[in-house]
């Protein structure tokens, strides 16, 4: 139990350190991490409703609405139809896709290198084991707060 305890507060450490890179790396470029984020999910290539992007990247809707209506009108995104229903899509603009290179070539560089050096130390299967513990976290922290609903008062 001690050695998981001990574990565990190293990966949250250690995730702690990885977001933070993320935010000073934003402060730095002088962007707003949550735009940072928009950017990040939108540089894909693919159509994306804000509904997803809350849900995938863990962001308030508020949030991402905020940032999508900025850079609406900055003229770096565009809302498509999506079928039948009132969503649309978010998709970046020719400027918009440069814009969005322009903040992320430094971070997809400092990402790739950071996973050349860690792939060169660790089996590539260091993500997956990553992820299926981010999951099972995920789960976990759903019912055990479903079990026992948290007493913010103190």
């Amino acid at each position: 139990m001690q050695k998981d305890f001990m574990r565990i507060r190293r990966l949250t450490l250690a995730v702690t350190k990885n977001d933070g890179a993320y935010y000073y790396f934003a402060r730095r470029l002088h962007v707003n991490e949550n735009t940072l984020a928009l950017l990040y999910a939108l540089d894909d290539g693919n159509l994306h409703s804000q509904k997803q992007i809350c849900k995938d990247w863990l962001l308030p809707k508020t949030t991402v609405s905020t940032n999508v209506r900025k850079l609406q009108r900055a003229g770096y995104l565009e809302l498509q139809p999506r079928g039948k229903t009132r969503e649309k899509a978010i998709a970046l603009t020719e400027s918009g896709k440069a814009f969005a290179k322009s903040i992320l070539q430094p971070l997809y560089k400092a990402e790739q290198a950071a996973m050349e050096q860690t792939l060169a130390r660790y089996s590539p299967d260091f993500v997956d084991a990553f992820a299926y513990f981010a999951a099972c976290f995920e789960t976990e922290m759903q019912t055990q707060t479903e079990r026992q609903p948290i007493d913010r008062e103190g």
